[in-house]
């Protein structure tokens, strides 16, 4: 995935660079621009994917770290600190 996403990133930018000459043909240009939009809408979805399964692990880590470490052994050092 890291090799496609930043292949396709790279790409996009040369596309965009290309565009941005006015040497650039009307025709070489709109097959550029399909070729970016295409490029744009993989990439953000492979964004999409990325973000989704972040969530995800942020959820699973928060409850992990929501559940109590050491409430038996708390409980046993309470009762010490109390003698």
């Amino acid at each position: 995935m890291k090799n496609g996403f930043e292949h396709k990133l790279n790409r996009l930018e040369d596309i965009v660079a290309k565009l941005e000459e006015e040497q650039t043909d009307l025709d070489a240009s709109v097959k550029l621009f399909e070729e970016g939009v295409t490029l744009s809408k993989e990439l953000t979805q492979q964004l999409q994917e990325v973000k989704f399964k972040v969530v995800a692990l942020k959820k699973k880590g928060a409850a992990l770290l929501s559940e109590p470490f050491d409430t038996p052994q708390g409980d046993a050092n309470e009762s010490d600190d109390a003698q």
